[in-house]
């Protein structure tokens, strides 16, 4: 059994480019606390093996997502929760004046940043590539 706090300072960058914070990890999944800082576009990606689940704390965005079947934008503020299945590109923006807060949840667990691949997405990144 674990207890987790939420660590004060990001622990790293995702590959799309929020900052992190690690919170829980096992052999099914991770969870982490992602911050977009107000006005920031992250990189559209991919993931080969890991499906996620998001559940907004604070601020405002939007989530871009495409698979086979659907594209679609999302708009992103508390209390929304969003699903991101193997195989979806994703891009998000924050587009408020307070930084986007998320919690995600990765399955099965987050295998390393190889998990990524970078994609042309619905804007341009204001993060420089990684």
């Amino acid at each position: 059994m674990k207890e987790t706090v939420l660590p004060v300072l990001a622990d790293a960058k995702s590959p799309a480019g929020a900052d992190i914070r690690f919170i829980m990890n096992g052999p099914t999944g991770n969870m982490i606390h992602s911050t977009v800082p107000p006005g920031q576009i992250n990189r559209a990606t991919v993931h080969r093996t890991v499906s996620e689940f998001w559940y907004i704390l604070e601020g405002l965005g939007e989530i871009w997502r495409r698979d086979d079947a659907e594209e679609k934008i999302t708009p992103l503020g508390p209390g929304v929760s969003i699903d991101i299945p193997v195989g979806t590109a994703f891009q998000y923006r924050s587009i408020g004046t307070e930084p986007l807060k998320f919690i995600c949840v990765t399955m099965p667990s987050w295998p390393g940043d190889h998990e990524a691949s970078h994609v042309g997405g619905a804007w341009m990144p204001t993060v420089p590539d990684q």
